[in-house]
């Protein structure tokens, strides 16, 4: 037993089944798939709006407060493009995981990393360059909510704020990088699974079929004894 326990890899530790204490991880999967492809379809359609009456919404540099506008029309299409793709991103997750295709996964786990390395670089910049803080406050409009008061805090005070704040927004992202992970293994196992095995003896070769298909065979009764046989007759 104590050979076997060191013998497991740090990834096989880690690897369940559930999610959120009560879910299956393809159940999470698909929740979380879905989940994105709402916000990302919701962004689509704002962005298109504005892109349909760019004079309704677009905001001037004197309503902002700084030299810059909110979003010109080439970063508005980028961003489009953007929300298109993640919608598909995860649409394929969401199918991958309902359908045990392991490989519709693999986008959507990539983007999740992806993404946690942006937010870890964003915590090791606050780090770094403390006073970053201080000039993005300086940058809000002054109708901003809450501005002076933020602004009244120390730097020391801000940066474990957001540091605080930051470091939970990367342990939830990491979970849900574990959900989609485990759901991915699952699927590749039961994919492996449905494999038939070939037994080849010297004389003869058998095809045996999956471990859960001979289980759903029903057992068949047994034949009649011969004294039984004898007795009817």
């Amino acid at each position: 037993m104590l050979t076997d326990k060191k013998m497991t890899s740090p990834w096989d530790r880690w690897y369940s089944t559930s999610c959120c204490l009560c879910f299956h991880v393809r159940t999470g999967t698909i929740i979380l798939g879905v989940w994105y492809m709402l916000i990302n379809a919701v962004v689509l359609l704002i962005l298109l709006t504005a892109l349909s009456d760019p004079e309704k919404y677009h905001l001037t540099s004197a309503e902002l407060a700084n030299d810059l506008d909110v979003m010109d029309d080439a970063n508005m299409c980028i961003a489009s493009a953007i929300s298109l793709l993640m919608i598909l991103i995860c649409g394929m997750a969401t199918y991958g995981a309902y359908k045990l295709r392991a490989a519709w996964i693999v986008p959507f786990f990539c983007y999740q990393i992806f993404d946690f390395a942006l937010n870890a670089l964003v915590a090791v910049s606050i780090v770094v360059y403390p006073n970053t803080i201080q000039d993005y406050l300086h940058q809000l409009p002054d109708n901003f909510p809450y501005k002076e008061e933020v602004a009244a805090l120390s730097n020391i005070c801000l940066v474990l704020i957001v540091l605080l704040f930051i470091g939970c927004i990367i342990g939830f992202k990491a979970y849900l990088i574990a959900c989609v992970w485990n759901c991915y293994r699952y699927v590749s196992g039961r994919g492996g699974s449905q494999i038939l095995l070939y037994v080849t003896s010297n004389e003869t070769t058998v095809l045996l079929p999956p471990y859960d298909d001979s289980v759903s065979v029903p057992c068949k009764q047994p034949p009649a004894s011969y004294i039984c046989a004898e007795a009817t007759a």
